[in-house]
């Protein structure tokens, strides 16, 4: 599915690269590996390669898609549950999805949510994670500077 020097996504934790492709032995089973350097993050993690689906690792979006995702930040946002709480959960679960569109959705209805009511601290801190996760991904795609990205994000969101 993925071979190294591949740009991946991992969900929640956003872009890297696989850096290398290992096996090893853990108690007497081989299992094959690969090995993810999150670029954003300084972490290195290992994604077994049979769970590397089910975990949610996926190749990063392409010119075409990123449109869809701008496209997408310019809408109105969809009013969400008035529980705080309970709007949290969903949107949590739309960020680990992995999902660029989820993301993205998430993004849009808490950074429109946002200038009509204030955003408790926690989703405060969950919309710079999607901001930044769709930031990362977007300017990895399209071969630009994360400020071109970030600048393009923020005028999509501000329409």
């Amino acid at each position: 599915m993925f071979e190294k020097d591949d740009h991946v996504v991992y969900p929640i934790h956003g872009v890297g690269v696989i850096a290398d492709i290992s096996t090893e032995v853990i108690r007497k089973k081989r299992q094959k590996y690969y090995i993810v350097d999150l670029i954003n993050i300084k972490m290195r993690v290992k994604v077994p390669v049979d769970k590397a689906e089910e975990i949610g690792l996926r190749h990063i979006v392409n010119k075409r898609q990123v449109n869809k995702v701008l496209k997408l930040l310019k809408q109105d946002y969809v009013d969400q549950e008035e529980d705080w709480k309970i709007r949290y959960q969903n949107n949590l679960a739309k960020v680990k999805s992995g999902s660029i569109m989820a993301v993205a959705e998430v993004c849009r209805n808490l950074y429109k949510r946002a200038r009509d009511k204030e955003l408790s601290t926690i989703e405060r801190k969950l919309y710079e994670l999607a901001y930044s996760l769709i930031v990362n991904e977007i300017a990895l795609a399209k071969k630009i500077e994360v400020e071109e990205a970030s600048n393009l994000i923020s005028d999509s969101l501000s329409r």
